[in-house]
This record gives structure tokens, sequence and C-alpha cells, in this order.
């Protein structure tokens, strides 16, 4: 294999691909990238057995090829090369040793077997369907931060994504839906069902998988293709294809989790509120972050106190017409929360100190969160 590529479209590349790798690596193969040139192009692999980049970019084939090359080191070197140079990478021999040309500098790296390397992208996936870049953006950032870090709830560590019917009145709508919880909070997102998508298995995404397409669909031409199985999901865009496999377990039943019977309800300036909240905040203990609500008619009063710092209080007009009620929220989550309504309005619905909160952006009924209270 001979190729010269621009360092800018190899570095973007590989930094993409490098990602994926786990720093620490029992197994050899797997801390490398797979390398193969031919018909004007490079393609770049990388896996960790569960999630799987590829991506292809342009360069100069002198002699077509592949071979694996460490993956960290080569983007380390890579990145230190100067801005607008080019690189050539030459594999000779017996195939064992990449040699990396740019300028007057020249690095040798130990290379393994292209035959070693796992395929995790083999295999047809046969629901097939496409979404907009900004609606893909919007569910994974709208319910990712609710994803369960707790291991031996391993079902809760990724972002539920399903076909279902969403009900407004008598009116009933096909939606894909996300979901993401980690049992103290729920985030529910959903846009219009895309053509494609009907019958399509609840699946569950790796938590891993989620925050390497979030980093991806940034760069994204409009629409990203999804090809999803029971056991794998695969987007493709532009140039880039990431296959991951899915979380095997069994989602909970989330609408049992989703109130029904709240009555009392508060609208609140969401941005005014969010900062309000993380004024009072500085007070409250490292440990519990509990924040106090207390409402009376047409006005919000949050207080937090501790042993170690003393107390705090801010009042806040708010459209709430119903009796008093005082109720305690982590503020971490409550901020989480306050940070996705992109309307002007929070709107609270409420039951009593013990029973979860919904709260929705009052300017868009797509997406609902449930957010359970503690005790201050």
């Amino acid at each position: 294999m001979n190729i010269t590529i621009e360092r800018a479209a190899l570095l973007r590349s590989l930094g993409h691909v490098q990602s994926v790798v786990e720093r620490r690596n029992t197994i050899p193969i797997l801390s490398n990238v797979l390398l193969r040139a031919g018909d004007g192009e490079l393609s770049l692999a990388a896996t960790d057995m569960d999630l799987e980049i590829v991506e292809t970019v342009p360069a100069t084939v002198g002699r077509p090829g592949g071979t694996t090359a460490p993956a960290h080191t080569l983007f380390d070197i890579v990145r230190k090369l100067p801005d607008g140079s080019q690189v050539e990478l030459d594999i000779g021999g017996d195939g064992t040793i990449l040699t990396l040309r740019s300028g007057r500098s020249q690095f040798k790296l130990s290379c393994l077997p292209v035959e070693d390397f796992p395929q995790l992208s083999s295999g047809e996936l046969k629901h097939n369907f496409s979404v907009a870049a900004a609606d893909l953006r919007a569910l994974i950032d709208r319910t990712r931060f609710a994803i369960s870090t707790e291991e031996t709830r391993y079902y809760l560590n990724g972002i539920y994504l399903h076909a279902t019917k969403s009900k407004s009145g008598s009116l009933e709508t096909s939606v894909l839906r996300a979901v993401a919880t980690d049992g103290h909070r729920l985030a529910r997102v959903e846009m219009p069902l895309p053509d494609g998508a009907e019958g399509i298995p609840g699946v569950i995404i790796p938590r891993k998988t989620v925050t390497e397409i979030r980093k991806l669909v940034d760069e994204a031409a409009d629409r990203i293709e999804l090809s999803l199985s029971d056991n794998k999901i695969r987007f493709g865009f532009d140039s880039v294809v990431v296959t991951s496999k899915l979380i095997d377990g069994t989602f909970p039943d989330y609408e049992r989790v989703i109130p029904v019977g709240n009555d009392k309800v508060m609208e609140v300036d969401a941005k005014l509120f969010a900062a309000a909240v993380d004024r009072v905040a500085t007070i409250s203990t490292e440990k519990s972050r509990a924040v106090k609500l207390s409402l009376v008619r047409g006005a919000l009063t949050l207080s937090a106190t501790s042993p170690e710092s003393g107390s705090a209080t801010e009042e806040l007009e708010v459209n709430y017409a119903e009796s008093p009620l005082e109720i305690g929220f982590n503020s971490r989550y409550l901020l989480d929360i306050t940070q996705q309504i992109e309307g002007e309005g929070a709107q609270f619905t409420l039951a009593d100190a013990a029973s979860p909160t919904i709260i929705r952006d009052v300017a868009d009924s797509t997406a609902l969160y449930v957010l359970m209270p503690m005790r201050v």
C-alpha cells in the first residue's frame, strides 16, 4: 500500500474513528485502526467489538492495499504535523511496518495483519429509513442527560428508540419516540414517524454510541440514513458509517411512571427559573444538591440550606393559582431539564410533595420530562 493524502483530511477522519478505541485494551488489534486504500480513496475503520466507525476519504493511491496501525499513536503524529502538509503512508516488504513521511519527518509504526481485524458491519439490517440531522440531534440532546450510569440496570444505559402512537385529545399520530430514564428523572421526546420506520423493533442504543453519533452529527449533511435489526443499528451519512450493537434487554414500561392525576399547574419563565435555581443551589450541600420550591398564588420562593454554608432564598413571579405547595428537587436534575426548554415558558404539573412532577416546554408539545421529588 502506498498513498498520499492531505493532513487535514486524514486528521479529521482519524479523529472520528480513533475516539471509539479504548485506551486500555487487552486485545492488541482493538488498539489499531484498519487502513484500506483503493480507487482513489482511503478507508479507515476502528471498533471496540460493540461499536464500529468506518470513514472513507479521498487520497492519491499509488499502490492499493491495507494494514492496521496503532490508532492513538497515528492520530497524535498526524495532529502534530504542520498545517497544509501532505502525508505519505507506505507499507513495504512483509507488511509489518507502516512508514509515514511528511516533509522532513519520518515515522515507522508496527502493524498487525488485516485478517485479525474484527468485522462488525457485516449482515443485513432490514429496517431502513432516514431522518433530518437536526431532528436526530434534537432527539439525542433532549434525552441523553437522563441516561442511567448505573451498570447494574444495564437496560437503562441508553436511549430507547421506538415507533408508537401519540395522543393529543382525540387526535392520534404515528411518532418516532426517544426515551431515557435513570429512575430519578425521565425524558420523552418525539418526532413525526419517518417513512419506512413503521414496524421497527423498539431498540436501546448504548450510551457510548449515542455520544459518538452526537459528535459526528454536527458535521453531517442534511439527512442521516438509519438501518436496524433486533440487535444492531447503523447510521450512515456523508462518508461515515457507524454500526453498533444494541443493549440486549427490555426497557421498562415508562408510561407507568408518567403521572396522570397531577392537578396543580405552574408556569414560569424558563431562563429566569434556571438562573435562580443555579444561584440558590450554590448553598446546597454537594451530596444532596437539594433546592426547595415553595408555591403560593402568583409567587415561587426557591430556597436552600446547608449546615456548613448557610442559606439562600430567591423569589420569582409565576403563573400559579392553586393551593400552597412545598416540594424539593435535586437542583442538578432540575437544571438538566430546564436547559432543554427552548421556548420562553416552562410548565410544571404537580400533585404533592411526594409525587413525580411533569415538566414541559409551553411552546413545544413534543417533549415531556418527569422528575422525582426529594425530601428537603
